[in-house]
Formats: structure tokens, C-alpha cells, sequence
């Protein structure tokens, strides 16, 4: 009995330590199981009533008929309208006229599920805000074709949380208002499809210039993928992105079963044919800059299809004068030369140094041939205009413009630069070396401060591409992009200055409200105000007596010429104490340019055109610079050769400048060339110490201008 009631404690301990174990779970643990319970039980209720809502909202009146308002424009600081997004809208197509197989492409991309929901997915809402939480940024849309109409219709392109609610809201009363197809058919006449055209039958005769019944399906596929980034998937701009977008959009159809295998393997390997003229070009004033502006506006958040059919004015730094001057002016001085091939182009890029604004912009000759950007975009050596990147480290180093330096022959290893036409002036002062763009002066220069000073210097002057660790870049070898490449020459401009050029000044809505304004520029001191002077003086001179006197716009401004090897790129870079513009002009395959285009020709002469037009307003305002005394120098008599070049006459080569010939006397005599060492030794020998130097004629004197007030913020001086 004792034995019974012994085992009935030790049954009834055990059970009570089993309850106790169960009774003390972790207290944490039990309060995040609760609040889970409850938020699900919470957005599960939510979720029920959001589409109870939806079910009871009422449908829409008069939707058939319904025309949406699309006013965005694009002005330039002046005032002028330069591109309108409502120029060019195409014939409505209807439902049964729409190729299947681009409703196909078009459920594939954008909205699988389009004849299962009603009009919203929230199960595909939930889906992609996970996604999105647990990529850190967004990687997956939720926006039904519906939900998308209604955006286009009715609602801005705003991204808040009130706008979406809203085009819920929408999308459930469209519904509820007209058929799928009849969604479908909106869908396709309205929504914007990059470069201009708007709804299906515009962008198919805008790419293709064909009838939207005449697409093969490659072609529909193509633009199928578009709706999600027109700009950047759109063929015009970027070939690469936009047929791996239509391989995208393929792979879907097939994978839904919307096409064969066969099918989707012959149209991934099709070759995209483009129309040669596209009709919406003829009305856009600026259409390289007003691609510039959608990147930047893309940058600052919005994106293509909300700019284009958000009712927005935005309001550029364009200087519109300037900008139809380079329009008139690129045109007509290529026509000149003899330039009219398709590969034979030009590209302007002018910008205020003082506060960053982007005042012409030219990526080509031609928007209608081409519309690849060779501001921003093309990569070209500038030849003997990046001498002056050259000879600002030099004056970074100490060197000043009266310094002498050896015009004559020199050797590296293997390589032996040689100027234009093999002439050669002996002893001669650095600035007269800049002024005629001496080859072998920069090479002697490079040696005298370093391959690395020189890229640093380049670099701190926003100069971003690669630039090879060799003495070749003293002549201009690698590729540099306009638009760094004139940026940097704001420096000189300025006082030492780089600022970030930019093409937006603000965007308003419809209603006159501003959702972003400009802020101050971002500006980096990278040069001393010395350099800045001296280096100004010396190019000053490259217009008045050395390569770019064809771009003398008779007020005080100072550039440089450059042409790399067969007159493959001309360049001239200059500027004025309130406008820089570089100009390229050359060849897209990197062939010859006909017609010896040198940087002192085409590139001078578009310069002077468009900036004779840009200065009018500040009449002939010189740099308040410290002054720099450039001492009268006279060239040389001598022309110095080598053996070999007495034996045979050398063809003009490597950054070929043309030199006024009243700073030339013909040769009488031959002067033995200098050794490098030679060139280090006398390299700091002043022009007053020097007993071998002569006054160059009145004419060929150059004098420090006047100062007056300089260029630069007075908070930044």
C-alpha cells in the first residue's frame, strides 16, 4: 500500500514538472508570437476591407471619350520652348487592330495576371514590397496594366504613398467602367514609349516607320519592353540595352507559352532595323541637350514616363541664342569642309564656369542621322589641346611663361616625337612654346615635371577617363570626353575653379507648384589663382598670334588648338571669364577627316561663331587676373632638322597646327640639335639673362591686358 501511494507522489511530481516546463516558455519569444498573430490578423482584416472598398467604389462616366492632358515642356533660361512632349501623338488604333502577339508581349512584361485580377493585385503587392524590403531598394514593380492606365489618365507620377492608394482606387473603377480589351486598347494608344512617341502606332512609325500591322515580332517585343524605361531601353539611345530588354520580353512570351521555341530563337536573333528619320526630331530645338536633361531629371528622381506625361514645366540653363547659333553654325562649316559624310561629325559643349550652367549643347551634326552623343559619350584624343593640361602642372611646379625651353629633336627609347612640318626654333620661351603648339616642347615639359604630375593634374580638373602611365599623353594620345575636357579648361577661367556643370533649374507642376529647384553648384578649388593667370596669358596668345587665331571674336579669350595624328580628331577648347565651349570635330570610326582638318580650321571657326553670339551680353569683359608680363620674344631664324630629314622630306605628322607666318622667318641656316641633358641644364635660363635673344617686331608683341573685375564669386576669392 505504502508502495502504491510512494509511486501515485512520484506520477503526480512528474506530471507537475511536465506542466511547470510547459508553464515557463520564454517570455519574449511568446510576445513576438502574439504581435505576429495580431499583425496578420490585423492586414489579413485590412486587406478585407481594402477590397471591400474597391468592390463598392462606383464605375467611371464618360471614360471612352476620355483625353488625358499631356502638357510637359521643357523651356530654356530665356523662355523658348525646346521640346514639347505632346508634338507628336499618332491615329488611335482599335482593339482588333492591335497584333496578338503584342497584347502577348505586353501581359508577359507587365501584368500576367491581367484577366484574373480586377484591376489591382494585392498578393502581387505583398510579393514585390517583400522584395523590395529585402533588397534594400527597388527590384520589382506591382503596377497592374490597369493600375498603369490609371497613372497615364488621371494621376501624376509621384512617388508617395497617397498617389498609389489613389491609382488603387482608379484602377478598380476603370474595371468596373470598360472591358479588358477595352483597357488593353487605352492602354496602347496612350501610354509613352520613349523618344517622343506616344501609344503603339507612334512608336512603331517612329522606330520603324511602318504601320503598327506591319511589325514583325521582334519588333512588337521590342516595344512591349519599353513602358518600364523608354529612355533607357529605347533603341535610339542604347542599341545593347534595348535588344537585350527585347530578348527579355521573348523569353516571357515563351516561357508563357505565348510563342514556339522556333519562334523565340529566330526573332532573339533578328538584326533591329531603325528608320532613318524619325518624324518628332524636325520640332525639338535642342534634342542632344534635352537627352542630357532626362538623364539629369532621371538622376533627380523622376523618371522618363513621369516627365513626359507628368504636366510639368522644366526650366533649363539653356541659353537658347547660343544654342540655334551652334545648331546654324556646326551645319554649315561642315558643309564647308567638305564634312557631309554620316561619320564625319561635330559636338559642341558650353558651359558658365563661374556657376556650372550648361549653356549650348551639340552631340552631332545631325539628330536625325544620329543620336549618339559625342559630348557625353565618345571618347577622343585631343591631340596638342591637352598640352595645356601639360603646362598647367608645369606652372603648378614653378615653371613660369618667360622660362626657355629647347625647341629642337628629342628622343625617348624608341620614340621621336617631331612638329608640324619638321620645323624647329631652338631656344624659345614656354608660353611662345604653348603658342605654337611645339611637340616637342610639351615632351621636353612632361620630362621636366613628371607622367604623374600631369595625370594628377588632369584628374583634379575632373578629367575621368584613363589616362596612360607614358609620355605620348603630352601630345594628346588618350581618349579624353568633350565634356570633361572642357569642364577642365573652367578652371583657367575661374581662378583655379571646377565647378559641376548642370541643365536643370527647376521643375514646376501644372499647377505652378516647384518640386525641385537647383542648388548651389558644387565648386572645388584645384588650381592656384598664379596658375589660372599664367596660363590664361599664355593661351590668349594662342588666338592672337599662334593656331586658333581663326576663332578671334575680337574680346579678351584664350583656348587651344589640338589634332591628333592622319586629322583623325581636331579640337579647339577656349573660353572667356564667363563662357567655356569646347568643339570637337572628326570621324566616328577614327578614319581621316577630309579636307586636313586641323584644330585651328572647322573647331575654331564653329567656336567663334557660337561664341560670338554667347558673349554678346558681356560686352568685352577681360579676366581680373594678376597681371603676367609676357617678355616680346622673336622666333628663331633657324630651322633645326635631323640627318634623316635632310635626306628626305618628312610628311606633317602628330598634331599637325598651322602658325602665323609672321611669326616664321624662312630657314638660312641649320642649328645642331640639343641632347636631353642639355634641355635640363638651360631649361630655368630667364629671357632677361638671356644674350642670345632678340626684340621681336612691334606687331609680334603681346601685352598683359588690363585688369578688371575677375570672374570669380566674391565668396570664393
Amino acid at each position: 500500500m505504502t508502495d502504491r501511494k510512494q509511486n501515485r507522489r512520484y506520477k503526480e511530481s512528474a506530471r507537475s514538472n511536465v506542466r511547470k516546463k510547459k508553464k515557463e516558455p520564454n517570455g519574449f519569444i511568446s510576445t513576438i508570437k502574439f504581435l505576429f498573430i495580431t499583425g496578420c490578423a490585423c492586414a489579413l482584416a485590412g486587406v478585407a476591407s481594402l477590397q471591400l472598398y474597391l468592390s463598392s467604389l462606383p464605375p467611371i462616366e464618360n471614360l471612352d471619350g476620355f483625353k488625358p492632358n499631356i502638357v510637359t515642356k521643357f523651356y530654356s533660361a530665356d523662355g523658348e520652348i525646346i521640346k514639347t512632349f505632346t508634338a507628336y501623338t499618332f491615329e488611335k488604333v482599335n482593339f482588333d487592330d492591335i497584333p496578338e502577339d503584342f497584347i502577348h508581349a505586353l501581359i508577359a512584361t507587365e501584368d500576367k495576371n491581367f484577366y484574373k485580377h480586377k484591376g489591382y493585385d494585392l498578393t502581387g503587392l505583398a510579393r514585390s514590397t517583400i522584395q523590395n524590403i529585402l533588397a534594400g531598394h527597388v527590384v520589382q514593380g506591382a503596377s497592374t496594366i490597369t493600375q498603369q492606365l490609371a497613372r497615364v489618365l488621371f494621376l501624376s507620377n509621384e512617388r508617395t504613398f497617397d498617389r498609389k492608394l489613389k491609382e488603387l482606387f482608379i484602377a478598380a473603377r476603370i474595371e468596373k467602367t470598360i472591358s479588358k480589351n477595352q483597357i488593353l486598347e487605352m492602354y496602347a494608344n496612350n501610354v509613352y514609349l520613349g523618344s517622343g512617341a506616344y501609344g503603339v502606332e507612334g512608336a512603331a512609325q517612329i522606330y520603324f516607320d511602318k504601320h503598327l500591322k506591319e511589325l514583325d515580332l521582334a519588333e512588337l517585343a521590342l516595344i512591349a519592353g519599353l513602358p518600364q524605361a523608354p529612355s533607357v531601353y529605347s533603341p535610339f539611345n542604347n542599341m545593347e540595352l534595348a535588344v537585350k530588354r527585347r530578348n527579355q520580353v521573348l523569353n516571357r512570351m515563351y516561357k508563357m507559352r505565348y510563342i514556339t521555341k522556333e519562334q523565340f530563337e529566330a526573332a532573339k536573333e533578328e538584326k533591329v532595323n531603325l528608320t532613318q528619320r524619325p518624324q518628332f526630331y524636325t520640332t525639338n530645338k535642342a534634342p542632344y541637350f534635352c537627352d542630357y536633361v532626362l538623364k539629369e531629371l532621371e538622376k533627380l528622381g523622376f523618371d522618363e514616363t513621369e516627365i513626359s506625361q507628368g504636366g510639368y514645366k522644366v526650366i533649363t540653363t539653356l541659353d537658347y541664342k547660343m544654342q540655334k547659333a551652334a545648331n546654324e553654325a556646326i551645319p554649315r562649316v561642315m558643309r564647308n569642309w567638305g564634312l557631309t559624310g554620316a561619320k564625319q561629325q561635330a559636338a559642341l559643349f558650353a558651359f558658365s564656369p563661374i556657376d556650372g550652367r550648361i549653356l549650348a549643347y551639340s552631340g552631332g551634326k545631325d539628330y536625325v542621322q544620329s543620336q549618339y552623343d559625342r559630348v557625353s559619350q565618345a571618347v577622343r584624343p585631343p591631340g596638342s589641346a591637352f598640352k595645356a593640361i601639360v603646362y598647367a602642372a608645369a606652372m603648378e611646379h614653378g615653371v613660369d611663361p618667360n622660362d626657355l625651353i629647347e625647341d629642337t629633336p628629342v628622343k625617348i627609347g624608341d620614340w621621336a616625337p617631331k612638329n608640324a612640318g619638321n620645323k624647329y626654333r631652338g631656344k624659345i620661351p614656354v608660353y611662345t612654346a604653348l603658342m605654337i603648339s611645339s611637340n616637342v616642347a610639351a615632351v621636353r615639359m612632361i620630362q621636366e615635371v613628371g607622367i604623374r604630375s600631369v595625370i594628377q593634374t588632369a584628374r583634379v580638373l575632373g578629367i575621368e577617363t584613363p589616362l596612360e602611365y607614358d609620355y605620348t599623353i603630352a601630345l594628346g594620345s588618350n581618349g579624353v570626353k568633350l565634356f570633361e575636357f572642357t569642364r577642365a579648361f573652367g578652371a583657367f577661367a575661374n581662378g583655379g575653379y571646377i565647378v559641376q556643370p548642370y541643365a536643370v533649374e527647376r521643375v514646376e507642376t501644372s499647377r505652378g507648384k516647384v518640386v525641385y529647384r537647383a542648388p548651389k553648384t558644387k565648386i572645388s578649388h584645384q588650381l592656384s589663382l598664379k596658375t589660372a593667370a599664367q596660363m590664361t596669358a599664355m593661351m590668349k596668345t594662342v588666338i592672337t598670334n599662334g593656331t586658333g587665331r581663326a576663332a578671334n571674336i575680337g574680346v579678351p579669350a584664350a583656348g587651344k588648338t589640338g589634332t591628333t595624328d592622319d586629322n583623325r580628331d581636331a579640337y579647339f577648347v577656349g573660353y572667356t571669364p564667363n563662357i567655356v565651349t569646347g568643339v570637337w570635330v572628326g570621324n566616328d570610326e577614327n578614319g581621316t577627316t577630309r579636307g586636313n582638318i586641323y584644330g585651328g580650321t572647322a573647331p575654331a571657326i564653329i567656336w567663334h561663331d557660337v561664341m560670338k553670339v554667347g558673349v554678346q551680353p558681356y560686352g568685352k569683359l577681360d579676366f581680373n587676373y594678376p597681371e603676367v608680363k609676357l617678355m616680346p620674344f622673336s622666333l628663331s631664324t633657324g630651322i633645326i632638322k635631323t640627318e634623316e630629314d635632310e635626306e628626305k622630306e618628312v610628311k606633317e605628322n602628330e598634331n599637325q597646327e598651322t602658325v602665323d607666318p609672321s611669326m616664321q622667318v624662312d630657314p638660312t641656316k641649320n642649328v645642331p640639335a640639343m641632347t636631353p641633358s642639355d634641355v635640363v641644364k638651360n631649361f630655368r635660363f630667364r629671357n632677361n639673362n638671356n644674350s642670345n635673344q632678340t626684340t621681336a617686331p612691334q606687331q609680334n608683341e603681346v601685352k598683359a591686358p588690363t585688369p578688371i573685375p575677375m570672374a570669380v564669386p566674391e565668396t570664393l576669392r
